[in-house]
């Protein structure tokens, strides 16, 4: 007995939890904080490496990307400030290599050499009517001025007065012929109005307008206007374009034409959003749109480069420089801003992150198993309290009966054979009583620790019926209790521990007893059903309600304690038939209403039969 309870009491008192779970806290929670500490700097410290890292290469792009620059400069103005064309055919030079969205030209004194501003004042010339009520007078008086010239540009003043007096008097064909032909001469070619604007062209315009053949006259009128060799003043260029493209819409284009007014919109004081730019010997002076300059500038900075006009803000981007002295106010920055920082720094921080995330994890994982660990160790050790004040208070209710039973045997000096014979049965009771609780606390004991050895062997139902049966019969065989055991014809046979089952059906039968009022019915059976042996117990006790049915196979655990307190028993029978019929691969259930009784089944796979 002693070596009972010292084996039951081995780790039986209870930890103390509370420190344990407070160092459980204190280990999961320190190294966490540590860890999510770390990788935050890790992170934040990676981010920063980056940005410097991105600082320092945006620093050396930029830095290349205004070399390229100023290089595109000096290479785009040296071959013009070195040419020796004349001002109107180094402007078309620039304008056809696309140097710039237009170009002014200055002399040496620094007056504007080409283009100049405005459009021509208007058509008058150096000669008006003799008498301008009789055009056919100043005909002749000018056709007569024409014969007698000597100079080319007297004479062709003198044809140009005489084409425009026929048309005032009617005869718009003789003025057709004249301007065609007497005009479209070599002769005539550098011709000059009053005005400095070269005649013929303007001839061919009026003549177009009169109705000339229109594919002639617009390929000799567009082949002057495109050569710039020609002295053609650029007002008079700029007029002639407009009015032919006015005159033939979609068909005729001049590359130069934008370029010629966006120099005259300059020089008028009319532009906006254009940059000037000054080639190194002065003479020279590029213009270029923010549009323009950034199609321009763009494949010669870099991809990954932008260019930023006067007035745009900087400061969102990670490092900015000036875009060098052709270029005053305008900047240039890394194509992506700070932001773009972030981004590349994603793929290292985001390794961080995981890597911080599973350590984490880790750490939670480690600190439930801990928990249930604990828990578990908690649940075992408050097991064995339990066990052990169930012992001690079990094992002393009969041995203090028997030892208060044997000392009233020993102290009387006359006792009668009824008297001790009672006594004795007494004895007895107690006895068979204290014998079942240690039988249930070594089952118990052996379960615990995994040492329950069955021995399988073929047995017939009736067998474990009548064993059972057999244990019980004599408790039960009093006037307040009917027992009935009934085992069904042919039953197969199973494998099974005899023992082991006898003692899972009789804790059925004691529970039954137990909680059973008086007069006690208590039936037990024996049935087959779907390919197992049933063994049924039955009795008219008080029953269970539905939430205590799925608890009462669990240890320890008794519905009323004072019931159990009565009837004697510590929790242990029905979580001990449970063990056993698990063994065997059956089940055990129960149905049960308060008040009316309970049936408690187990179920046991029968032994295949063999042809």
């Amino acid at each position: 007995m002693r070596r009972l309870l010292r084996h039951l009491s081995i780790g039986a008192s209870r930890p103390a939890t509370g420190w344990l779970t407070l160092l459980l806290l204190l280990a999961v929670l320190v190294p966490s904080a540590c860890l999510l500490w770390f990788m935050n700097e890790a992170m934040r410290n990676e981010r920063l490496a980056m940005r410097q890292k991105l600082m320092e290469a945006y620093r050396a792009n930029l830095a290349q990307a205004r070399s390229r620059l100023d290089s595109y400069w000096s290479a785009a103005t040296g071959p013009l400030e070195s040419n020796t064309l004349s001002a109107p055919a180094l402007f078309a030079t620039a304008i056809r290599a696309d140097v710039a969205d237009t170009v002014i030209i200055y002399d040496s004194t620094g007056k504007v050499a080409y283009p100049a501003a405005g459009f021509p004042a208007g058509r008058s010339d150096d000669y008006s009517p003799v008498e301008e009520r009789d055009p056919e007078a100043a005909v002749a008086a000018f056709a007569e001025l024409a014969r007698d010239a000597t100079n080319a540009t007297r004479a062709a003043r003198a044809l140009q007065a005489q084409a425009r007096c026929l048309i005032e008097a009617g005869k718009r064909q003789a003025a057709l012929v004249l301007l065609t032909n007497s005009l479209a001469v070599a002769r005539f070619s550098h011709a000059v109005d009053a005005q400095g604007r070269l005649i013929v062209p303007s001839a061919e315009l009026l003549a177009l307008e009169l109705g000339g053949p229109a594919s002639d006259l617009l390929s000799r009128l567009r082949a002057e206007l495109v050569d710039y060799d020609n002295g053609m003043p650029a007002a008079q260029r700029r007029f002639l374009m407009h009015r032919l493209r006015e005159m033939f819409p979609g068909q005729v284009s001049f590359p130069t034409l934008a370029a010629e007014d966006l120099a005259a919109e300059y020089l008028e004081g009319e532009t906006t959003n254009t940059w000037p730019i000054s080639a190194a010997n002065g003479h020279l002076l590029l213009l270029l749109s923010a549009d323009g300059l950034q199609r321009r500038l763009r494949g010669v900075a870099g991809a990954d480069v932008t260019l930023l006009p006067p007035g745009r803000e900087t400061g969102s981007y990670l490092v900015a420089d000036s875009a060098g002295g052709n270029l005053p106010g305008w900047h240039i920055a890394p194509a992506a801003d700070d932001r773009g920082s972030d981004a590349a720094a994603e793929a290292q921080i985001a390794s961080y992150f995981w890597v911080g995330i599973m350590a984490v994890a880790a750490v939670v994982v480690l600190a439930l198993l801990a928990v249930g660990l604990i828990r578990r160790q908690v649940a075992v050790a408050q097991l064995r309290n339990d066990l052990v004040a169930n012992v001690t208070h079990e094992l002393k209710t009969p041995l203090s009966s028997m030892r208060l039973l044997v000392d009233t045997l020993l102290n009387s000096p006359t006792l009668d054979e009824q008297t001790a014979r009672q006594y004795l049965q007494l004895i007895a009771g107690e006895n068979l009583r204290l014998s079942r609780l240690i039988d249930n606390f070594l089952a118990f004991s052996r379960m615990e620790r995994n040492k329950q050895a069955f021995e399988f062997s073929e047995t017939r139902p009736q067998q474990i019926v009548e064993s059972a049966a057999g244990a019980v019969r004599e408790r039960f065989n009093t006037p307040d209790c009917s027992f009935q055991a009934e085992v069904a014809p042919d039953l197969p046979a199973i494998f099974a521990d005899t023992d082991a089952l006898v003692t899972a059906v009789v804790n059925l039968l004691d529970n039954a007893y137990k909680y059973s009022g008086e007069p006690k019915e208590i039936q037990l059976r024996a049935g087959a059903k779907n390919g197992q042996v049933v063994f049924s117990v039955t009795d008219n006790g008080i029953g269970l309600a539905p939430r205590e049915t799925r608890r009462i196979f669990k240890r320890f655990y008794q519905v009323d304690q004072r019931l159990a307190r009565a009837g004697g028993g510590c929790g242990l029978g029905l979580s001990i038939v449970q063990f056993i019929v698990t063994a065997h691969h059956g089940t055990v259930g129960v149905e049960s209403e308060p008040g009316r009784g309970s049936t408690f089944t187990i179920s046991i796979p029968a032994k295949q039969q063999t042809v």
